[in-house]
């Protein structure tokens, strides 16, 4: 019946079933009339200021500046032209739903507007909802507060909701130097003041702020009330109810959940409010406090939500904001890439904190982030990966190719850290990923690496400080292009580091905990410089723990053992059973042990604790020690139980505190240290221009670039940019004002981004 329709006749047909729905939902549509302030009757048809219970449109084409500060509920609000919040008043809006979106759709749904929203057509102007801008945040001076407010008739499934179509969100806050900061000395139970690393600015009496667990089950993260700040010395109330840990290497952070700029539920206990952003929108958010939101159990209504928009969002930010009190996490990245997500604090969610949702998210960075408190939740009807068991991690990702730097994840229910890619029989994990010239190709997901994984901590956090892979299957990245983890600290967890995918560099990782490396895969795994401080049980576990199988090669060079607590069944370092492949070996050299606390007959190297089944294979899995009684002088420690021993015992003997009841040692020579893994760098960097800022006739930009390698050269319309940060993380530079923008990088290796980030003006 349709084919016989013409196209303009169809549209008419849309738009009278459009003004049919219009007339069943709710009051009539109240129009703007020209530009002005919404306090203003002129600025409205028919002179009438919209009250409680209005549906609002702000049609294109004019300029609305909201200057109340109102308890009213507003209906709706359709924003298609332009509508900002006045930057030298104090503003309140409490509405039922906000949608920005091109036309003249004013209808209250669209929560799956990507469905049915259109690109931008040439010439249009893109509608706009700010409250604040890059160029003008709302000042500490004054204050701006969305209620979203559930109002009977709307969907209470979707609703309340700010939701943009296609549109401009931008939302600015009062800019904080940093939204989390590290404690700088411990602090007591009943004390009422601490003092941080470095002072912060920003920082107001009256702000909330949580002051982070530092014990494994004992004290939790607690929330005070600021009174008073001198440069690093914060003065807070209540006192403190237990005592928080502030020096070292692992101390607990003091993180700022208030902002001047807030969306929140007006009832959290009932009908809570989400935000999302769909494909073909724009917009930033900074500095802005978004609280008790998100729809429990419910999948897609998230407390901020990036929805399935591909590539067309490059260049949005979210920075510095606080997320807390969430029923449906805090962040979700979904089907979504080059969001840059940096120094944001996440406190007290159901289910994941920071979530990347599908697996087809690629070259996002999220850097210097603090997840406080994800908690255990449910698996969500219809959720995408039905293998996620929504458990409460502060970071959960499934596609790896992804920036990964200077997080903290802490008292998380179960992870601090989780990458799961599970394959199952109805679900293969070959998916259309971008490469770096823009095409897609498919890819099974579970051999991507990590663009970048620095400088990233967790303590506390209730199981596992850091899951990598756990479900993959033993897939994983290959040697040249290995998972690659440079300077992590975990601390103050069960389990410290649980690694499941073959080829994994492991570089400057700091572990005090009760288990450190736990239920390893080892295949193709390097760790330079670790050091293992305080664990009471399996320091270095044997590979894949009860299973005790080793499927390729280990080397550890630079590895410390200090204050380790055991008994004589349990050594630093345990020898796995099986070897299937036959490349079951490990390699250890300049191997170091301090204070060790353990009791008579206890071993550096032999088998653990737990079931030890009978070796099964034809070879075993030997342990290099190398130089270990001299130069050139290594040691070859095998069980007792491996086939090898069994076969021709002679030649090896017992070692006090190297070798224990089930090991024996035989002086080697001629073994080479192996070169498991030679990565290379044929990743080109990327490139996000995050703020375009005019001053005069000049234009000051600012980005961010990632890279597996060192990155040499950032370059805005040729001209080159400054670093503001390691690795031109950060970056800015001063030009010419131009309609057009083009950002790109180079490396080290010589790879130049193929798809330069281009931003019209």
């Amino acid at each position: 019946m349709f084919r016989s329709i013409g196209c303009c006749a169809l549209l008419a047909l849309f738009a009278t079933h459009l003004v049919a729905q219009d007339k069943l939902k709710g009051p009539p549509l109240l129009r703007s009339a020209q530009s002005g302030a919404w306090s203003s009757p002129k600025t409205w048809e028919g002179g009438k200021v919209p009250a409680a219970g209005a549906r609002v449109q702000v049609r294109e084409g004019h300029a609305v500046v909201y200057d109340v500060d109102s308890s009213d509920v507003i209906r709706s609000i359709h924003v298609g032209g332009s509508l900002s919040f006045d930057p030298n008043k104090n503003t309140r809006l409490d509405v039922g739903l906000i949608k920005i979106q091109p036309g003249d759709d004013a209808s209250e749904d669209g929560f799956d507007c990507d469905g049915h929203i259109m690109e931008l057509a040439p010439g249009k102007v893109r509608p706009v909802f700010a409250v604040g801008t890059q160029e003008e945040p709302i000042s500490a001076k004054h204050k701006s507060l969305i209620r979203l407010t559930y109002v009977e008739g709307l969907d209470k499934l979707s609703c309340p909701a700010i939701v943009n179509c296609g549109g401009r969100w931008d939302m600015h806050g009062a800019p904080l130097n940093r939204a989390w900061v590290r404690l700088a000395a411990d602090v007591k139970k009943g004390d009422a003041a601490l003092s941080v690393d470095e002072a912060v600015q920003g920082w107001r009496v009256g702000d909330r702020i949580v002051v982070t667990a530092t014990k494994l089950n004992d004290v939790e993260s607690e929330v005070v009330t600021v009174t008073a700040i001198d440069k690093t010395k914060i003065t807070f109330e209540p006192a403190l109810t237990g005592d928080h840990r502030g020096h070292g290497d692992f101390r607990g952070e003091v993180a700022n959940l208030s902002r001047n700029v807030t969306v929140e539920s007006a009832d959290p206990k009932g009908n809570r409010g989400h935000t999302m952003y769909h494909r073909g929108s724009t917009g930033s958010l900074s500095y802005a406090e978004f609280r008790h939101l998100g729809k429990k159990d419910t999948l897609g209504r998230y407390s901020l939500h990036f929805h399935l928009a591909g590539d067309s969002m490059r260049g949005s930010s979210v920075i510095g904001c606080s997320i807390w009190d969430s029923h449906n996490r805090w962040l979700t990245i979904h089907g979504t890439n080059y969001l840059i997500v940096r120094d944001n604090v996440g406190f007290q969610s159901i289910g994941h904190g920071f979530f990347l949702e599908d697996g087809t998210e690629v070259y996002n960075v999220l850097d210097r982030n603090l997840a406080i408190q994800a908690l255990k939740g449910k698996r969500l009807p219809k959720q995408v990966l039905p293998f996620d068991g929504n458990e409460g991690a502060g970071f959960w990702w499934a596609n790896s190719l992804n920036t990964f730097t200077r997080n903290v994840a802490v008292e998380n229910d179960r992870y601090g850290f989780r990458y799961e890619a599970t394959q199952g029989s109805q679900l293969k994990l070959t998916f259309p990923i971008r490469q770096p010239d823009g095409s897609r190709k498919l890819t099974d997901i579970r051999t991507l690496p990590f663009v970048r994984f620095d400088d990233n901590e967790c303590h506390c956090d209730g199981l596992y400080g850091f899951n990598l892979g756990e479900g993959v299957n033993r897939v994983g990245p290959d040697a040249q292009h290995p998972f690659i983890i440079r300077n992590m600290k975990i601390w103050a967890t069960h389990y410290a580091f649980r690694v499941q995918t073959p080829s994994v560099l492991v570089d400057g990782m700091k572990i005090q905990s009760n288990y450190g490396v736990y239920h390893p895969n080892f295949d193709n795994h390097v760790y330079k410089n670790l050091s293992i401080d305080s664990t009471n049980t399996e320091p270095f576990n044997r590979g894949h723990d009860d299973l005790s199988i080793q499927f390729g090669g280990l080397t550890v060079e630079n590895l410390t053992f200090d204050n380790i607590r055991s008994g004589a069944g349990m050594p630093l370092v345990q020898i796995s059973d099986h070897n299937p492949t036959g490349a079951g070996i490990t390699h250890l050299k300049n191997v170091k042990v301090a204070n060790w606390k353990t009791t008579k007959g206890a071993a550096m190297v032999n088998l653990g604790g737990g079931p030890r089944p009978e070796p099964k294979t034809e070879k075993g899995v030997p342990i290099y020690l190398h130089d270990y009684f001299g130069p050139g002088k290594h040691a070859m420690v095998v069980s007792t139980r491996s086939p090898e021993y069994k076969a021709d015992p002679k030649g090896y003997r017992e070692e006090a505190k190297l070798t224990g009841d089930e090991s024996r040692v035989k002086e080697v020579s001629n073994v080479v240290f192996p070169k498991l893994l030679d990565p290379i760098d044929d990743l080109p960097p990327t490139t996000v221009i995050t703020h375009v800022l005019k001053t005069g006739s000049k234009l000051t930009v600012r980005g961010t670039t990632a890279d597996n390698g060192a990155v040499t050269t950032v370059t805005v319309n040729g001209q080159a940019a400054r670093a503001l940060a390691p690795n031109f993380a950060e970056w800015e530079i001063e030009i010419a004002e131009a309609k057009e923008l083009r950002a790109h990088a180079e490396d080290a290796a010589g790879n130049v981004e193929k798809t330069p980030h281009v931003v019209s003006r």
